[in-house]
């Protein structure tokens, strides 16, 4: 990962709480003497760490196109890689060739270029009066050649990480945009990374490109058939979208454009041969759905429907295929769905056709990466916690498809991964006595008590969350609890000043069970006679 320059939470997930969480909370602690507020504020700041830990960044950075035809046609003999800097009398007298047009006016563009991979030739050149006007002039030339090479020579000055080296190439701007309407695709390719590069830097990039219309050129751009446009286009609008000043100037010029849609077709195509370009336009749609501006938009253009049928294609794939390199895309696919579904746009039930199938994806991601690639597994419980946060279909599906154990495997595994198995089983308890019931049989309380006896655990105010749930939809587990020697691991908590509250509750719970049993009875009858048609 780069370091150029970070954003506000880019990559972070959102967070659905189930309002019964919210109820139990209010209705059954209260009773014990817990203080609600302390436990919503608990509630919020374990929630901000826990998107701060599962966060991947995707930083801005910048890239430098790797093609050097100076290598393949032997035109320069010197190792580019150990090449010493250019002296300022050596830069001075390439520029003089230049100028003059003699007859090595090639090879001296040539030789300045392999000099400006050095971040001093790049000052001294910089420092040089008139050296820009003279690039920009054979850059907007009409002879092609010597047009690429000053090209690639920008290209080289825009991925300097000197603030000044890419003050110094907003003059040419306006040049590079009006290139992209080009027939040559080697030199709009160039175009567009020197343009993805600079917008990184400096504001003013940003304040001059947008008043010449990036936006409309980009739209047009991205309806190119060439896959190395694409890709380019993707990445230009990437580093645009990460900026900090996106939100406000930059999506929704985007989102009243055709660039969304064109973005969303070229996620979910020709991946054998745009599998880059599907990659580029999938972080920018995250970071479209991340900052809100108009999700309401992208849901009615279809775009979950679309993205689950991708994320199924690409279970399918690992399924029967080489998954190799697959990764790449699937984090931030799931990373958009699962924002996605944490929106009130996107009512409950709205996947009833596709919330088993997405559920089977998300697992079969879990057992193809968990000792691959771990953050693929935490990007799949993400979603999988938004899926059942406000669904009890997606909740049913999880138990009718036994994936409980698969869940339950995973819970002595990595802290973060841990958290999110518990938050992801406080959803399904929170839908109350059918699937409290359903959770103890599929022994549940073995692995809670199992967390239970581990002294200093992380993740033990969310045993307790789920034990507190258990407990109020179906009293029947306390009995099975005691039983497997959960009371004398509750007990060696109750010292904790952190969990104090929540652990005299539960005991209070144990002690009384007749008193709960009578409370909950005509709530629970009431429950259960209304899930029977869930078929749990």
């Amino acid at each position: 990962m780069y370091s150029l320059e970070s954003l506000p939470d880019p990559g972070a997930g959102k967070t659905v709480t189930h309002p019964a969480i919210g109820n139990w909370r209010r209705n059954r602690y209260r009773t014990h003497g817990c203080n609600v507020e302390e436990l919503r504020a608990w509630r919020r700041e374990h929630e901000s760490a826990l998107r701060s830990e599962r966060r991947l960044q995707q930083l801005i950075s910048k890239r430098l196109l790797h093609e050097d035809p100076l290598n393949d046609e032997g035109q320069i003999g010197t190792d580019t890689e150990t090449a010493a800097p250019l002296t300022e009398e050596e830069v001075s007298q390439l520029l003089k060739n230049i100028r003059k047009g003699t007859e090595d006016r090639a090879v001296s563009l040539r030789r300045l270029r392999q000099g400006l991979r050095h971040k001093e030739t790049q000052q001294k050149f910089i420092r040089l009066e008139g050296s820009m006007r003279v690039l920009i002039g054979l850059f907007t030339s009409n002879m092609a050649d010597l047009q690429m090479d000053a090209a690639r020579c920008l290209h080289e000055l825009s991925h300097s990480s000197d603030p000044d080296v890419a003050g110094a190439c907003l003059p040419a701007t306006s040049y590079l945009l009006t290139y992209l309407s080009g027939h040559s695709i080697p030199l709009m390719e160039l175009c567009l990374y020197t343009l993805g590069n600079l917008v990184v830097e400096m504001k003013a990039v940003k304040k001059q490109l947008l008043p010449q219309g990036i936006i409309p050129v980009l739209a047009s751009c991205i309806q190119s058939p060439h896959v190395v446009v694409q890709e380019g286009v993707g990445y230009v609008l990437s580093q645009l979208l990460q900026s900090r000043e996106a939100p406000t100037e930059i999506m929704p010029l985007i989102l009243d454009s055709t660039i969304p849609q064109n973005m969303l077709r070229l996620v979910c195509s020709n991946l054998e041969e745009g599998m880059g370009a599907a990659v580029e336009f999938a972080w920018g749609l995250h970071y479209i759905i991340c900052s809100q501006v108009n999700n309401s938009l992208l849901i009615s253009q279809n775009i979950i429907p679309s993205l689950v049928h991708l994320l199924l294609n690409l279970a399918s794939m690992i399924s029967t295929t080489s998954a190799e390199g697959l990764e790449v895309l699937i984090c931030p696919v799931v990373r958009c769905v699962a924002n996605l579904l944490s929106e009130d746009e996107v009512e409950s039930g709205q996947l009833v056709e596709g919330e088993e199938h997405l559920l089977r994806a998300m697992f079969v991601f879990i057992q193809y990466f968990f000792h691959k690639q771990l953050y693929i597994v935490q990007e799949a419980l993400w979603l999988i916690n938004n899926l059942t946060a406000d669904s009890t279909i997606a909740c049913s599906a999880l138990l009718n498809l036994d994936l409980i154990p698969s869940l339950l495997q995973l819970i002595h595994s990595h802290q973060m991964v841990s958290s999110l198995v518990l938050t992801v089983l406080c959803n399904v308890a929170a839908k109350g006595v059918a699937y409290c019931q359903t959770l103890q049989q599929k022994a549940v309380l073995a692995s809670l008590v199992g967390i239970l006896a581990l002294p200093g655990s992380k993740v033990t105010v969310q045993v307790l969350e789920l034990l507190h749930l258990l407990f109020i939809h179906w009293p029947e587990t306390i009995t099975d609890f005691v039983h497997q020697s959960g009371l004398q691991a509750l007990q060696q908590h109750e010292d904790d000043l952190r969990l104090q509250d929540q652990v005299k509750a539960l005991i209070q719970i144990i002690s009384q069970p007749a008193a709960l049993l009578q409370d909950c009875s005509l709530a629970d009858s009431a429950e259960e006679l209304q899930l029977t048609c869930l078929k749990i």
